[in-house]
This record gives C-alpha cells, sequence and structure tokens, in this order.
C-alpha cells in the first residue's frame, strides 16, 4: 500500500507481509513445525475442512461475543497462546501483547521462555496474563518460578506437559537457529537484506529469556520430561488458584488430568510442534470434550487462524480458544497497528459467523452447527 504498510485484513496477509520483512531464519522460527510438518497442516485443513450451516430468520440483533471461563467475564472467547522469545518477531512484542490484552481484556500466557520478565508481563497486561509453567532445570526449580509467578500476582497457571524432550525442527536445523543467536556468514547476510528488524533489534538488544539468569539460564534443549503424574499433584497441592495443563490430546489422559484436581484442561498438538504424526487437535476436541463431560472447561489451540475458526473450535467443545502463530506474524508485519488489525478482523469474523448460525453468544454453539466434512479436504502450503 502506497504511503505506508500494508493493512492485515487477516492471517494470510499478515504471515506474507511477515516473511517479508524477517529473516529468513527468524521467519522459519515462528512458521516452522516438527518433521515434514504434517501435523501443522493438518491443524490447518482439518478446521478448513469444517463446514457450519447458516441459519436464517432468527433474532440475532444484539448478538455478542462475550463470554464466561473458570472465575472471568470476557470480551471475547479466546486469548494469546503462550509463546517462547516473541521479541524475536520483532523488538517489544511483548509489551505489544500485553498491552493488548489489557485494552481487550483477554488472557495472555506468558510463556516460561518469554523474552521479557514475568513481573513485568503481568504488570503491563493488568493482570490480564496467565503464567506458562515449563518444568525445566528440576522440579524444586520448575515450583520456585511457580511461586514467583504467584507473588508476581498471577492467578492462572498453565502447565505445559508435551515438550519431554523438545523436537528438531528441520527449518531451524538447517538455519542453525540457536539461543541464544550465533550467527555464521550466511546468517549475516540474510540480517543484512533485511535492515529494518536488523538494525531494530540491535537497537533493543538481542531478545534472550528473561526468565533467568547465570547458572540457571534456559536451556530450550534440556529435557522438560519432569512433568509427569507426580509433579502434577505436587504443583496442585501448591498453586491456589486455578490450573491449566496444557499439551493434552488422549481423552485418557484428559480423565486422569480432571481426576487430579486440575481446573481445566488445554487441548492442543503444540501447533505441530512436537510430533509430526499427531493428530490434528481440532480431532480430538470433540473426543476429549465427551469424555470429560459438558461442564468441564477446555482450552484450544493449534491451527486457528480466523474468527470462523474460533467458532468452529467453540462448536466443537472448547470453551476458550488461544491465537498462536497468527498474532506473531501480525506484529512481524506492521507491529502494535497490524496486531490491532488482527484482532478486530478475528473479532469481526467471529461475530458475523454467529450471526449467520443465528446464535447470540458463544454459549449457544454446538455440534449440531456442522455439516457433513469433504472426503479429500483442502490441502495447505502454510505451517501452523
Amino acid at each position: 500500500m502506497r504511503g505506508g504498510r500494508q493493512r492485515c485484513a487477516d492471517a494470510a496477509d499478515a504471515r506474507a507481509i511477515a516473511q517479508g520483512r524477517l529473516p529468513r531464519m527468524v521467519f522459519d522460527y515462528i512458521d516452522g513445525a516438527a518433521g515434514r510438518e504434517t501435523a501443522a497442516g493438518a491443524n490447518l485443513s482439518r478446521l478448513d475442512a469444517l463446514r457450519l450451516l447458516p441459519r436464517v430468520l432468527e433474532p440475532t440483533e444484539g448478538a455478542t461475543l462475550h463470554t464466561r471461563f473458570l472465575d472471568l467475564k470476557l470480551a471475547q472467547p479466546w486469548g494469546i497462546a503462550p509463546m517462547g522469545m516473541c521479541n524475536l518477531a520483532w523488538p517489544g512484542a511483548d509489551t505489544m501483547l500485553a498491552r493488548a490484552a489489557a485494552q481487550r481484556g483477554m488472557p495472555l500466557g506468558v510463556s516460561t521462555a518469554a523474552s521479557t520478565k514475568l513481573e513485568t508481563m503481568h504488570s503491563q497486561s493488568a493482570g490480564h496474563a496467565w503464567f506458562q509453567l515449563y518444568v525445566t532445570g528440576g522440579t524444586e526449580a520448575a515450583l520456585g518460578l511457580a511461586d514467583r509467578a504467584a507473588q508476581a500476582g498471577y492467578r492462572h497457571l498453565i502447565l505445559t506437559v508435551d515438550v519431554p524432550k523438545v523436537a528438531p525442527r528441520p527449518r531451524d536445523v538447517r538455519n542453525g537457529f540457536a539461543m541464544p543467536l550465533r550467527l555464521d556468514a550466511s546468517q549475516v547476510w540474510d540480517f543484512a537484506m533485511h535492515p529494518s528488524w536488523s538494525l531494530s533489534t540491535l537497537w533493543a538488544g538481542v531478545p534472550r529469556t528473561a526468565n533467568f539468569s547465570g547458572q540457571a539460564a534456559f536451556n530450550r534443549y534440556a529435557s522438560r520430561a519432569g512433568a509427569n503424574w507426580e509433579f502434577l499433584d505436587r504443583l496442585r497441592a501448591q498453586w491456589k488458584g486455578p490450573l491449566i495443563v496444557k499439551g493434552v490430546l488422549h481423552p485418557q489422559d484428559a480423565v486422569r488430568i480432571r481426576q487430579a484436581g486440575a481446573d481445566a484442561i488445554y487441548v492442543s498438538n503444540h501447533g505441530g510442534r512436537q510430533l509430526d504424526s499427531a493428530p490434528a487437535a481440532i480431532d480430538q476436541l470433540a473426543l476429549i470434550r465427551a469424555a470429560v463431560g459438558a461442564d468441564y472447561p477446555l482450552v484450544f489451540d493449534s491451527g486457528i487462524r480466523s474468527g470462523e475458526d474460533v467458532v468452529k473450535a467453540l462448536a466443537y467443545g472448547a470453551n476458550l480458544v488461544m491465537l498462536g502463530r497468527a498474532v506473531l506474524y501480525a506484529i512481524a508485519a506492521g507491529g502494535a497497528q497490524a496486531l490491532d488489525q488482527y484482532l478486530n478482523a478475528v473479532q469481526d469474523s467471529a461475530l458475523t459467523a454467529l450471526v449467520q448460525l443465528g446464535v447470540c453468544s458463544p454459549a449457544a454453539l454446538g455440534p449440531q452447527f456442522f455439516v457433513h466434512t469433504p472426503a479429500n479436504p483442502p490441502q495447505h502450503q502454510e505451517s501452523l
């Protein structure tokens, strides 16, 4: 667009613009997934294959996206998923996300591997941040980090359990991606060809994991297998607020997690970044809903790109949907302005979908709004 940045009408716009603005190594870190990226592609294609059947002449004036989740009243049934090292997308990305959460009153997942201190994120989000916990560096260190989050004012804790070992991601391997960043000649050239990102990042300081220091520095490839059933019991006894367990795909695991006292389950295949042969998360959502019953709170991510995707996930059994990579595409495409454009687009398309279905609130959604799924759903080139 002449005279200014391109507008982000949707996630595809944001991704295309981001790909042009970011060095390849950085874009691939955000965009890539495990193996041949089959699971990431399935997240997208399975959501796309779900067809919603509109209804007509229903009274939909005053339709709203307002919803309730656990102890919260929310203006919309979505939030931002926890993602590590967001400031790689653009300097200040964490702050942009926190301010958006504060302005919109939506949950913001703050990763253990965030590039901004968890205390700062809680403050900048006006208390809308939820802390996401990895069990890395030992169980005692993880419990200590949970204590630190509680002392900072966090009420909601997300325990991520689907990363006992970080999966190799071929794009990262090919690009030599590592944290902290280490550059060879080809990467230096790539960074030189993207001067806006490179100069802004140098000026702001190369992002690092901010919640660790010294000998306790975060090791991206360290084992996180300490997140086991025993640890869940210990964490449940320690954490006094709502506890959400993330990365669940198997209905039997979901039932056991509920029995262990978790307040909600977060259905996700980690955006296809862990097991390339994993099923599409949306397919498991319905199975887990059936296993835990109609009233147990479920969170969902993996493959969400639009407000219609959000509505599909809600109709399939989610109570709250989290937006992932798409928000980082938007920030890379145009900073806080593009993030705002993308979030507005999600809101507009979600509300439109509700009205098209003839309902006035997310609480009215259910599987009755789906029609037959095509035998050969469309395929995507894009990763989740």
